[in-house]
């Protein structure tokens, strides 16, 4: 017996639950297998990546779900899904992905509909839904924080999380509303080993008529990736990349650089502390190596005992 690779449910038969599927589309029956093996996803990302409006180091394919053809068909426009291949250099990233956004939505925050999916030599890729955009080819406006700081890619992590808060004064509609959000999501990216939140992977998303954090993504335990991390955090808070405590979380950033009261920073912390037991669930039925899944409990651990 297997697991879905969308839901982890346990499947008696095929590759994919039926929550799974009712997931991308109620009318899907049957998911094909994306008709590329590694090598060719790679080289269908880098053949196309002039032409996609999605653009990162990690290669990326754009694709819409032909529920018709119960398959996801790579297209260079119009995409309402974003499809990560496995990379050559580092092991098990789209497994690892979708383990940590599963994570991040145990954890209260919110995440785009996603999921692993087969290709035809039976590796995993990773798909997120666009949030946005809507439709066959609707729009929903978007910016990633180093386009408001007026940063490049090049300079994305040339700021500071302090800096980060500013931006939120500046441009939301209910900025305490998103500092509660941003502390919980940065709070998030340190217990589960995310050290690469730069700039381009905060973004402001503009809908309902409010500015606010768009829902979260690139969200992986970049510490069990590298083989040498040096670092804990991509963006310095309070001077500090690396050797964080619960006084620089709780009492400086929280309390006093983004003004949230202690109510709001208990609740959080319970919040984040109550989800470790799902977060450990969801680590053992993943679909990363048994290798891997240690390494993440591993790190769990010490940066629950650092805030601690």
């Amino acid at each position: 017996m297997t697991r879905c690779p969308i839901t982890y449910e346990r499947i008696a038969s095929g590759r994919y639950s039926k929550t799974g599927l009712n997931k991308l589309n109620p009318a899907l029956k049957e998911l094909k297998p994306l008709p590329f093996d590694r090598k060719e996803q790679v080289q269908e990302a880098q053949k196309r990546m002039t032409k996609m409006s999605i653009a990162g180091v990690q290669p990326k394919l754009s694709a819409q779900l032909s529920i018709k053809n119960e398959s996801f068909k790579i297209v260079d426009r119009q995409g309402s899904y974003i499809l990560k291949p496995q990379l050559s250099d580092y092991d098990e990233v789209p497994e690892n992905e979708d383990v940590t956004m599963k994570m991040a939505k145990a954890a209260g925050i919110e995440v785009p509909l996603h999921g692993l999916i087969y290709a035809k030599d039976q590796s995993l890729l990773y798909f997120i839904k666009r949030f946005d955009r809507f439709g066959q080819a609707g729009k929903v406006h978007v910016e990633d924080f180093a386009q408001v700081a007026g940063m490049s890619r090049e300079t994305k992590y040339n700021y500071s999380m302090e800096k980060v808060i500013s931006l939120i004064d500046k441009y939301c509609t209910f900025p305490m509303v998103e500092k509660m959000k941003l502390f919980r999501r940065t709070l998030f990216c340190f217990l589960c080993g995310n050290e690469d939140m730069h700039l381009k992977n905060f973004s402001f998303i503009y809908r309902d008529q409010k500015t606010e954090l768009s829902p979260a993504y690139d969200l992986l335990n970049t510490t069990i990736v590298m083989s040498n991390p040096v670092e804990e955090m991509a963006l310095p808070l309070k001077g500090k990349k690396s050797n964080f405590t619960q006084a620089i979380f709780f009492k400086y950033f929280g309390e006093e650089r983004m003004e949230l009261n202690n109510k709001v920073l208990t609740t959080i912390k319970k919040d984040l502390w109550d989800a470790r037991q799902e977060w450990e669930r969801l680590i053992k039925i993943s679909f990363l190596s048994d290798e891997k899944k240690e390494a993440y409990f591993e790190i769990l651990e010490q940066r629950f005992q650092a805030l601690n």
